[in-house]
């Protein structure tokens, strides 16, 4: 681009992954499983001006949530069970109701390895300041873009899925992770 141009880049599932990892809690932590969830259906647009990002924003389908895998647990994850967690997530997360998580950034700021995106969060109808920081990776003719985050869920009005009167739950604190690859000269 040169100095004056404008453009704005689109990017959705296809181009990277939105990945949830979870954790458990409480007593019977031991009998419960790390997830891996990923988000299928997502779409992300870039505002440029000048070389620069200016603003952007996330859009994710909740009920494109799957399951990927679950580590630890008293016996490995199967595909029934699977399907429950699927199951109890988007109950948690209301997604009937509120069907898509946004995240909108207004303020861009360079940094040393990226950019850090300050903007708000929206998730269960709630929204909350939120910053994340992007690294950037030049792969020649494309550009990869990386972030991790944390989520309190319970910032946002949910309520962590819990069983065995809350001896077992889902930890409070989630880690969203996104990786996106996207060509130069689009």
């Amino acid at each position: 681009m040169s100095n004056d141009e404008s453009a704005t880049w689109s990017l959705d599932g296809s181009d990277g992954e939105l990945l949830i990892r979870t954790g458990v809690a409480g007593r019977a932590a031991q009998l419960g499983h790390r997830l891996t969830l990923a988000m299928r259906r997502w779409r992300a647009t870039v505002q440029w001006v000048t070389d620069e990002p200016v603003s952007t924003e996330l859009s994710v389908d909740v009920d494109s949530l799957q399951v990927v895998r679950g580590e630890g647990g008293f016996t490995p994850l199967s595909g029934p069970e699977k399907m429950l967690v699927r199951d109890n997530a988007l109950r948690s997360l209301d997604a009937r109701r509120f069907p898509r998580i946004t995240f909108a950034a207004k303020t861009i700021e360079k940094t040393d390895d990226g950019y850090r995106l300050t903007g708000t969060l929206t998730i269960h109808g709630k929204a909350r300041a939120q910053i994340v920081d992007v690294l950037t990776d030049e792969l020649g003719d494309s550009w990869r873009m990386s972030s991790e985050t944390t989520v309190r869920q319970s910032e946002f009005g949910i309520k962590p899925y819990s069983q065995l009167l809350g001896s077992l739950k889902v930890a409070d604190d989630v880690t969203v992770s996104f990786t996106a690859q996207r060509a130069k000269d689009i």
